[in-house]
C-alpha cells in the first residue's frame, strides 16, 4: 500500500448553507485551504442532491467535516420550543449532514465539526442545544459572536487526557476566536464535553468517546486561524493535522477492506 503519508485522504463537506451565497463563497474555500494544506483533498458535498447522489459522493470519501453555516437547528429536533432570537433551519443542509453523519459513524469515518457542524452532531446524537447564550447566560461578560474580525475572542480550558488536549499540545488553555451564539447543552450520546470557555464554562469542544473513532467539534474556527499569530494558529494547524492522519489511516482501512472482499 506503499507510505501512509502518501496517501490524500478525500474529506467531505457540505456546502455550508443552500441560501446566503455571499456567506458561502467567503467560507467554504477557508476549509477547503485548511484541508488541502494539511494535506488533504476537499470534496464540496452539494445541498437539495438527492439520496443516491450524496452517497455515491460520500461513498468515495474517507472522513467528514461539518463547517459552521448562517442557519440555527430546528428546536424541534431536540424538543424545545423556538427562541425568539434563533435563526431559521436549513433542511437541506441538515439532510446533508444528517446522511454524512450516518455514514460517517456506520464506517467509523473520521468526522470534524466546526461551529454549527458541532451544534449538527450533538443534535444528532440526541443532544440538545443552548438557543441563545446571551438570553440564558445572562452572568456571561464574553461575546462569543464578535465574528472573523477578532482573531482572539477569549481562551478556552482543555480537559487534561482528552484528544483534543492531545493534539494541541501541553497547554491546557488556548486563546481562540468566536462566532456563535448557541451552544452544545445537554451532551449526545457518545459524546464528552472536553473543552470550555475558561471565563463563563460555556461548552467549547466535544468529542467522541468510542475507542479508535475520531469524532471531535470545536465552537470555534480553527480553518481561519490557520494564518494568524503562532499561538492561535499552531492549535488550528495541529487539529487539521490530526483530523486529515486518522483520515489517512481510515483510507488505507477501507483500502484494505476492499481488496479482502475482492478476493474473497
Amino acid at each position: 500500500m506503499g507510505d501512509l503519508k502518501t496517501i490524500v485522504p478525500r474529506i467531505a463537506i457540505p456546502v455550508p448553507h443552500s441560501g446566503f451565497r455571499a456567506f458561502v463563497q467567503r467560507s467554504l474555500p477557508q476549509y477547503e485551504a485548511a484541508v488541502r494544506g494539511a494535506g488533504g483533498e476537499p470534496v464540496r458535498v452539494a445541498l437539495g442532491r438527492t439520496l443516491a447522489q450524496v452517497m455515491r459522493q460520500i461513498e468515495r470519501c474517507d472522513a467528514v467535516l461539518l463547517p459552521g453555516s448562517r442557519a440555527d437547528i430546528d428546536p424541534r429536533k431536540y424538543g424545545a420550543k423556538r427562541h425568539r432570537k434563533t435563526a431559521a433551519a436549513d433542511p437541506k443542509r441538515d439532510a446533508a449532514d444528517k446522511l454524512l453523519l450516518q455514514d460517517a459513524y456506520k464506517l467509523r469515518k473520521p468526522v470534524l465539526g466546526v461551529c454549527y457542524g458541532l451544534q449538527s452532531l450533538n443534535v444528532f446524537r440526541s443532544g440538545s442545544l443552548v438557543q441563545d447564550i446571551e438570553s440564558e447566560n445572562a452572568d456571561s461578560k464574553i461575546n462569543h459572536s464578535p465574528g472573523r474580525g477578532v482573531a482572539k475572542a477569549h481562551t478556552v480550558e482543555i480537559e487534561p487526557g482528552s484528544r483534543l488536549a492531545e493534539i494541541v499540545g501541553a497547554s491546557k488553555t488556548i486563546a481562540v476566536n468566536s462566532s456563535h451564539h448557541q451552544s452544545a447543552d445537554a451532551v449526545g450520546d457518545g459524546l464528552r464535553v472536553v473543552a470550555r470557555c475558561a471565563e463563563d464554562g460555556i461548552v467549547e469542544a466535544l468529542e467522541g468517546t468510542a475507542p479508535g473513532h475520531f469524532v471531535l467539534a470545536v465552537q470555534w474556527h480553527p480553518e481561519r486561524s490557520v494564518n494568524d499569530g503562532p499561538e492561535v494558529a499552531a492549535a488550528a494547524h495541529a487539529i487539521f493535522h490530526a483530523f486529515i492522519e486518522a483520515a489517512r489511516a481510515k483510507h488505507a482501512e477501507l483500502v484494505k477492506q476492499s481488496k479482502s472482499v475482492g478476493n474473497s
